[in-house]
């Protein structure tokens, strides 16, 4: 894809404050959060405006994904960049992640929030849990692997597995760039579809604030701001841990490319607070991949990036499993030494990837590394299974910045970034409204 870094974007026509959708999204969080406080009957009924808002989305992300990556693979002359634009996100992934957990494990240390509850484990419902336990021993790294290769071609689109789709079309797109111009009716075809997804999206997307209103109002309904009451150090500690993950580690590996996180997240906060009242970032991810691209990001290396990355670089998730982890010790009074968090901290690399994209992914995985570390007691995730819907919310804020700052970062090493637009894009302040993310696409690629 040719970019063209004469040109930026054009301000987008005057729009009264309450038609943003951020704002939209806004009004429609409060107002479902008192909905389920003051009537908390209605709020759990209202679970199925959310739950159907993110089977919408999840129904178009494999489209997004699958055509923004043959797209931009088939345009790309050297195939081999493919393989080394992988090569590079993985490394950043596991540096960051990696990062991610060491810094949650040293805050738990520094902070200390389970320490005086004085929990005997033998008080503790082993039954609660039980459910993410299974599901942490039905997944392993080596089952992780083979589940990337579908049954089918047609398969990888409909089975809702985003590496699945990805891995399909990163074989599609090599081989259409590989047939040349015989292709060519197939890839004008396949651009031609993506601007026709793109304007899906944005149709889609102005649903967010009745999926987020229901999505909301289920969880204040169903749990209650009263469990925070009981637990509140934990929760705060974790997101106040995760703020400053984001504005201090992501921002100055940001600021080392070029560029704010503070501006990043003006510009993606919509995006931010469709994933805040929905506690998926699943469901901001095709405007994601839009608006990436649309900041001047090669769609070759955005198709690549930030698929893999909702998959291997979940910063909020490995922040969360050190600290809940040691807080779990903590609370039960169990004594860990260096060596033992060290050896916690090996297992939580792998178990995060073994249960990687699987629902529920923070709590399973760390069922999954409490069960192989028999020195926390996995019982002991009983004190947190009525706050983790709400800490849920911040893990994928979390996960979803650290997405959008590796694929800027990622994009900038290979040589696919228009600095110029992305430093104009940030710099107005203002998001481009989803309805042009297709059109401004397509001029970006003549």
């Amino acid at each position: 894809m040719k970019i063209d870094s004469s040109r930026t974007p054009e301000p987008s026509p005057a729009r009264a404050w309450w038609q943003h959708l951020y704002v939209q999204v806004l009004a429609a969080i409060v107002l479902g959060a008192l909905i389920g406080h003051v009537w908390p009957t209605t709020g759990e009924a209202l679970k199925p405006l959310g739950d159907a808002f993110i089977k919408l989305v999840k129904m178009v992300i494999a489209p997004v994904i699958f055509l923004s990556v043959v797209s931009g693979i088939a345009g790309m002359r050297d195939i081999a960049g493919v393989g080394q634009v992988a090569a590079k996100a993985l490394g950043y992934f596991l540096v960051v992640s990696s990062g991610a957990l060491f810094f949650g494990m040293a805050i738990a240390n520094l902070v200390q929030p389970g320490r005086g509850l004085n929990i005997d484990p033998a008080t503790l419902d082993p039954g609660a849990v039980a459910d993410y336990v299974h599901k942490a021993h039905d997944t392993s790294v080596i089952g992780f692997l083979t589940d990337i290769i579908p049954t089918t071609l047609a398969s990888a689109l409909t089975d809702g597995s985003i590496l699945q789709t990805l891995f399909v079309a990163i074989l599609f797109g090599i081989a259409l760039s590989l047939v040349g111009k015989p292709a060519a009716p197939v890839l004008d075809l396949v651009e031609r579809l993506g601007l026709v997804i793109f304007r899906l999206v944005a149709m889609l997307m102005r649903l967010a604030p009745i999926g987020a209103f229901g999505a909301i109002a289920f969880t204040i309904g169903k749990f209650g701001i009263g469990t925070l009451a009981t637990l509140g150090g934990l929760v705060a500690t974790f997101y106040l841990t995760s703020l400053f993950f984001v504005l201090v580690v992501l921002g100055g590996i940001a600021w080392a490319h070029g560029f704010s996180v503070i501006r990043l997240i003006v510009y993606l906060r919509a995006e931010l607070l469709l994933v805040l009242g929905t506690s998926s970032s699943e469901a901001a991810l095709p405007s994601l991949i839009g608006k990436l691209e649309a900041a001047g990001c090669d769609r070759s290396i955005v198709g690549l990036v930030v698929p893999t990355g909702y998959s291997f670089n979940l910063d909020g998730t490995n922040i969360y499993m050190t600290l809940a982890a040691l807080f779990i010790a903590q609370a039960t009074n169990v004594s860990l030494s260096f060596d033992q968090q060290l050896a916690l901290l090996g297992v939580a690399m792998l178990s995060s990837k073994g249960a990687a994209g699987v629902t529920g992914a923070g709590f399973i995985t760390l069922a999954a590394t409490l069960s192989i570390v028999p020195t926390v007691p996995v019982a002991g995730m009983a004190l947190i299974l009525g706050i983790d819907r709400f800490m849920s919310e911040c893990r994928s804020l979390t996960n979803f910045m650290g997405n959008a700052v590796a694929t800027i970062v990622v994009a900038r090493w290979e040589g696919g970034l228009d600095r110029d637009r992305l430093a104009a894009v940030l710099a107005s302040g203002q998001a481009i409204p989803l309805e042009s993310i297709g059109n401004v696409i397509g001029e970006v690629k003549q």
